[in-house]
């Protein structure tokens, strides 16, 4: 899809507090930019600081984004994103999951200016390409491989009830929700209830 529409490469970013510093590497789910690239950008400069990553939370409207025009606009490019990762074209077309995960397809390129009727199908196509992304494999990674019995205890464990107190809502012996509460533990990787229950959410496996 970049290709054909004549950019070099794309990324899919994650969107997450918008006062929350993190990598642009951490960020992308899914890109095929060169090897090394998003971690050179990351060690010289904050994602959190270029105009493109604020746009994303004033705005969901898809835009072009064009180095020379911020040259026009204040001078010099060389604090812009775009200069800063080596391309003079970006498209970002703001995404969401079903559960409300907010995402951002990035072209990138150094092409000709885009029409606006490529810009229509573009972002179409991103946002039908995006929903089956999510949907096999997203969805997926975000439940950590939890089965759908696992994410229930889960659930009332972070609701603060003991095991036996599970045991009686979900009718199981409490040997079994232990078991289940054991597996949980391995597949978040974490050691205990509390960073359990901050990983699910942090994840989104419950809200």
């Amino acid at each position: 899809m970049a290709l054909r529409y004549g950019f070099e490469h794309f990324g899919v970013l994650q969107l997450t507090n918008e006062h929350e510093t993190s990598l642009l590497a951490q960020r992308l789910t899914l890109h095929d930019l060169p090897a090394g690239l998003a971690e050179a950008y990351d060690k010289r400069h904050r994602f959190n600081d270029s105009d493109l990553f604020k746009s994303f939370y004033v705005s969901t409207i898809s835009t072009v984004w064009r180095d020379r025009d911020r040259a026009a606009d204040q001078g010099s490019p060389h604090d812009s994103f775009l200069d800063q990762i080596g391309f003079d074209m970006a498209l970002s077309v703001p995404v969401h999951s079903v559960a409300g995960t907010r995402f951002v397809v990035l072209f990138l390129g150094d092409g000709d200016d885009i029409g606006r009727a490529e810009h229509f199908e573009i972002c179409y196509e991103a946002t039908c390409a995006f929903d089956y992304f999510y949907r096999q494999v997203l969805a997926n990674k975000a439940g950590m491989g939890l089965t759908p019995r696992e994410t229930e205890i889960l659930r009332w464990i972070s609701y603060g009830k003991t095991a036996s107190e599970i045991a009686l809502i979900v009718s199981v012996s409490e040997h079994t929700v232990n078991s289940h509460t054991a597996t949980i533990l391995k597949k978040l990787d974490v050691v205990n209830r509390t960073q359990m229950v901050a990983k699910a959410i942090r994840e989104q496996i419950i809200q």
